[in-house]
């Protein structure tokens, strides 16, 4: 669809979820801010490992629409730049090459699970983390090494030819039957296992599973909104819930007496003072809980 259909479309949804709980939702209802790029917005993609046909070759994407197994590999994707399209193209290419078996999600069996990329957009730092099982891969004299398979790999992403620069590549272990991205255990293999980047002029640190806006530029602009709305906040508390990695929080903070953030992902929660402290922000508390 056009951007202009596409606005259209999303403020018939959000007036519709408003009228649900504002009595006056036509009245107050200010309509959808545009985002201030229309492609290659996104700062994190989650890519996952399949086939896009039975017994096919590997593929590397989103799943296809409709369906649970059926992955389509997303090379062309404009919803992000060329960085993402080189490390997801290489990556596929090599693990294929390789013959390396994806995760099966009905018979649990499998080494490769998801990639994750995410790319700063001022600092214009990545990050890149492969997600995997501990399977063995193969067995006897045909099983695989995988210190070798890894290394093969990093040093493949890191010979590209990049408009940012790589800050960490990263290897996850995951062997949950859920399927979804989960952190259990971490292992760097190149550099660093986050990096920052920046809102409204405050640095934050991200790292591969914390939570952040994935349209920066537009989080800027409704954060920007945000602290309109609020008004005045001399001498007041804020209370930011479900804060992620504290973005609102700070936004608000030197401007108000103090801001307490509550967020139930210890991580972001420990990112968000992480923040707080490189920001010089000394009025802001994180709590780990359930709101």
């Amino acid at each position: 669809l056009p951007y202009e259909e596409q606005l259209k479309l999303k403020s018939g949804q959000v007036l519709e979820l408003m009228k649900a709980v504002v009595p006056n939702a036509e009245d107050i209802f200010e309509g959808i801010r545009k985002s201030p790029r229309q492609f290659g917005y996104r700062n994190k993609m989650e890519y996952t490992f399949g086939d896009e046909v039975k017994a096919g070759p590997l593929a590397l994407g989103m799943h296809k629409r409709s369906s649970f197994y059926d992955i389509v590999t997303v090379d062309k994707c404009r919803i992000v730049d060329d960085d993402y399209r080189k490390i997801l193209g290489t990556t596929v290419e090599y693990f294929r090459e390789k013959n390396i078996p994806f995760y099966h999600r009905m018979r649990h069996e499998g080494y490769l699970r998801h990639l994750l990329v995410r790319k700063a957009v001022k600092t214009e730092e990545i990050l890149i983390d492969l997600i995997t099982t501990t399977q063995e891969i193969g067995s006897g004299e045909s099983s695989v090494d995988k210190t070798v398979l890894l290394n093969g790999w990093k040093e493949q992403l890191l010979a590209l030819e990049l408009d940012g620069s790589i800050a960490g590549i990263l290897h996850t272990q995951n062997d949950s039957v859920a399927d979804a991205v989960k952190n259990e255990g971490t292992e760097i293999l190149y550099g660093k296992d986050y990096f920052y980047d920046e809102l409204l002029g405050l640095r934050f640190r991200i790292t591969p599973f914390s939570f952040f806006q994935t349209n920066s530029a537009g989080a800027e602009k409704l954060y920007s909104l945000a602290r309109e709305y609020v008004g005045d906040l001399t001498g007041k508390k804020v209370y930011d819930l479900y804060s992620g990695t504290g973005t609102i929080a700070q936004v608000l903070a030197p401007v108000a007496k103090e801001v307490t953030g509550v967020e139930i992902v210890e991580e972001a929660v420990y990112a968000a003072a992480e923040n707080a402290k490189e920001n010089q922000l000394d009025n802001c508390t994180f709590l780990a809980g359930d709101v």
